[in-house]
């Protein structure tokens, strides 16, 4: 299993360079306190540590051993409680979490540049704190404050972890449907009764509890989706000084046997009477726990970003060493039998993929965490409102883009190697496997879709879009590399919206027909903006960095000439309209 090595310069470049991050930070009080350039670079060099020392060396085995369930109890695979124990040691799981309770405070823009490494090393590993992570963010977000007091700290700290319980048998997208009941009791807590599937770390021995946020209804609550609420139900009750209590009625059925993330236990989990407490207002549960889900999302991104980062730098080991027929510009090395295949043109088409795709994703990654903190931290109440606009509008574009988009690259990696791809030995099949998922849980791709067309551009409509597509011509209004190529992105974009928009007024179908296709353009357009300001940062700092921002300059030739233009082909698409997807009856399927 080849060595994972977080992508140090890069993450530096894009941060620093790119963004310029520290300056950012210097004018955001909460950040100012805490974080500047030498801060953030300190960080990256021991999360590079951990993640490529400690947890990527687990993966493969933790993959053949697999979570194991026996008796209500699962076990996580060798190693594992003790890469877990040094792990949290480093306060990673708080490392973003709001200092008041033991978190580290740090910015977003850092944060997405860990859970990449962290994905990219192990995304079995990955998911035990991920979900931790984002439990806390909602019960900061949406707790009491003596619930907030209670169980943040040791959740920061890592000895208690997070799990979000929202799936049942029967309901998945459509959360409405769910028959877990809640009822009150005389001394303010709830009694939880029912059963959820698909519950990451829904039961494990890492930690020695599990506050799990579940939905549930109340007797008197109204149909459907506006009659949910969200509870903090702990695995182990806590007592008022913080000492864990009696063993509440919470279970675990039995777990999942799945195609991958074998090593992180999916868990049934029962609740069976359960204690638990209302976390926000009845019947509001859903947007409380979207303040969680939407965390989960960009995360679940970022593990497309990481496990095709992975599968690059393993293909690209390859190559330079895997030697097979001569160039076909004749050999190159003629000390050899064969030349290393690097030199073949079908196989750099699909290492500088991966690369352009990864690395357009690393800076997108990037500027949306830079608009979470602005949201979260900046001064000015404009700022803030236009902040959270351009989350709302992206984030189910990087869930998805990053996903749809990670799993093209790790199955490129796997083809570099050709048949030693499809064998255990070298990695490249597991990354497939792990990174699969990704395009399914915490909403399906195909939600996302609906969710940016049909939301956020349609029914707003297209505010958020337009303040994005402002931005990016105003960029391009520079005159910078490439300003022309990232003008005609946005004016397609602009377009093919205003289009699909006219469309859906007199057929409801045109939105889910297009949705995909869209999201996809969007993304490619998005990409083109974050290469545009690398190429003309890398082109402006050259001389400080001859071999690396040349390297970054050609990689932006060929997303803006090989990648781009896939855009053509998706607006065809689009307005090949919805007619084509209901010329048969249910039956001619």
């Amino acid at each position: 299993m080849p060595d994972y090595h977080a992508p140090l310069r890069d993450m530096r470049f894009v941060l620093h360079e790119v963004f310029q991050a520290a300056q950012l930070w210097s004018r955001l009080p909460a950040l100012a306190e805490c974080v500047d350039a030498d801060t953030a670079d300190a960080i990256l060099e021991e999360a590079a540590k951990v993640t490529g020392q400690l947890i990527a060396p687990l993966n493969r085995s933790g993959d053949e051993e697999g979570a194991q369930w026996q008796g209500g109890a699962v076990t996580t695979p060798q190693g594992f409680k003790e890469a877990y124990a040094t792990y949290i040691q480093g306060g990673w799981v708080g490392l973003s979490g709001n200092p008041q309770y033991g978190g580290m405070g740090m910015p977003k823009m850092l944060a997405v540049a860990f859970e990449e490494m962290l994905y990219a090393a192990g995304s079995s590993f990955a998911l035990y704190s991920a979900l931790s992570s984002g439990a806390c963010l909602a019960i900061d977000a949406h707790a009491s404050e003596a619930l907030k007091s209670l169980y943040l700290p040791p959740m920061y700290e890592g000895r208690w972890a997070g799990a979000m319980c929202l799936t049942e048998a029967h309901a998945g997208t459509d959360l409405g449907l769910i028959r877990t009941r809640a009822e009150a009791q005389a001394d303010g807590s709830y009694r939880i009764s029912g059963s959820k599937i698909f519950i990451t770390g829904g039961e494990q021995d890492l930690t020695e509890n599990i506050i799990h946020l579940v939905l549930a209804k109340l007797p008197d609550a109204p149909t459907g989706p506006k009659g949910i609420s969200l509870f903090l139900v702990p695995k182990v009750m806590v007592n008022a000084d913080g000492s864990l209590g009696e063993r509440n009625a919470v279970s675990c059925g039995s777990i999942e046997h799945k195609m991958g993330i074998k090593a992180s236990a999916t868990c049934v989990m029962n609740f069976d009477g359960a204690t638990g407490y209302l976390v926000g207002e009845v019947n509001k549960g859903l947007a409380a726990m979207f303040t969680m889900m939407n965390y989960e999302r960009l995360s679940i991104g970022i593990q497309g970003i990481g496990c095709a980062e992975a599968s690059y730098q393993n293909a690209v080991t390859y190559a330079r060493e895997r030697i097979q027929s001569r160039a076909p510009s004749g050999p190159q090395a003629t000390d050899k039998a064969a030349d290393p295949i690097i030199v073949h043109p079908d196989v750099r088409r699909m290492l500088l993929t991966i690369k352009a795709m990864t690395e357009g994703g690393r800076a997108f990654a990037c500027y949306v965490g830079q608009q979470l903190d602005l949201a979260k931290y900046a001064d000015d109440a404009d700022e803030r409102s236009r902040a959270e606009a351009l989350v709302a509008l992206l984030t189910p574009v990087a869930k998805a883009f990053f996903t749809d988009t990670g799993l093209d690259s790790c199955i490129h990696g796997q083809q570099v190697f050709g048949g030693h791809g499809y064998i255990r030995e070298w990695g490249q099949e597991q990354l497939v496997r792990d990174v699969r998922i990704a395009q399914i849980y915490e909403g399906t791709n195909g939600i996302q879709a609906l969710d940016l067309l049909g939301r956020k551009v349609a029914a707003g409509g297209g505010a958020s879009l337009q303040t994005f597509c402002a931005e990016m011509e105003a960029w391009a209004a520079r005159g910078g590399l490439y300003a022309d190529e990232l003008k005609d992105a946005v004016q397609r974009l602009r377009a093919i919206s205003g289009w699909l928009l006219e469309q859906a007024r007199s057929n409801p179908n045109e939105i889910g027909a297009a949705s995909v296709e869209y999201l996809h353009l969007f993304g490619y357009t998005a990409y083109a903006y974050m290469w545009a300001r690398m190429a003309d940062c890398a082109a402006a700092r050259r001389h400080e960095d001859e071999r690396f921002h040349a390297g970054k300059l050609a990689s932006a030739e060929f997303f803006f000439r090989r990648l781009l233009p896939r855009c053509l082909g998706l607006e065809a698409c689009i307005r090949g309209g919805s007619a084509p997807l209901f010329g048969h009856d249910a039956e001619q399927f």
